[in-house]
């Protein structure tokens, strides 16, 4: 059951990668940003240099869905492209991470996620 999960997992984080691939291309929006913005998600490892507590505290900030949901929203509610294609490059970025293997963190070491215990 465990392997099952997993890979249910990984299939919901490509499933998620590709929706925001379409939704973004589909748009109209520059590639050049896609691939410029695609990466920035990682940069809150940085926290790790403080601790492994810090360091997943701002990993699963950045690498939830629901801050880039909310960037989405209200870029859409209030007409602001720049605003729905950095959503949409962070909900790309998540969801690769997801269909790789990488997930939410626990404090207890990096290598630590919700998709290794499950």
């Amino acid at each position: 059951m465990k392997t099952m999960n997993r890979f249910i997992l990984h299939v919901e984080g490509l499933a998620v990668l590709i929706l925001s691939v379409f939704f973004y291309f589909s748009l109209d929006f520059s590639w050049v940003l896609f691939v410029v913005l695609l990466f920035i998600p990682d940069i809150s490892m940085i926290g790790y240099m403080y601790n492994t507590s810090v360091g997943a505290i701002f990993y699963n900030i950045f690498h939830s869905y629901i801050l880039p949901i909310a960037v989405v929203g209200i870029g859409t509610l209030f007409s602001v492209p720049v605003l729905l294609a950095v959503g949409l490059i962070w909900i790309s970025h998540i969801g690769m991470d997801r269909m790789i293997g990488y997930g939410l963190k626990y404090p207890t070491d990096f290598k630590d996620t919700h998709m290794q215990r499950i």
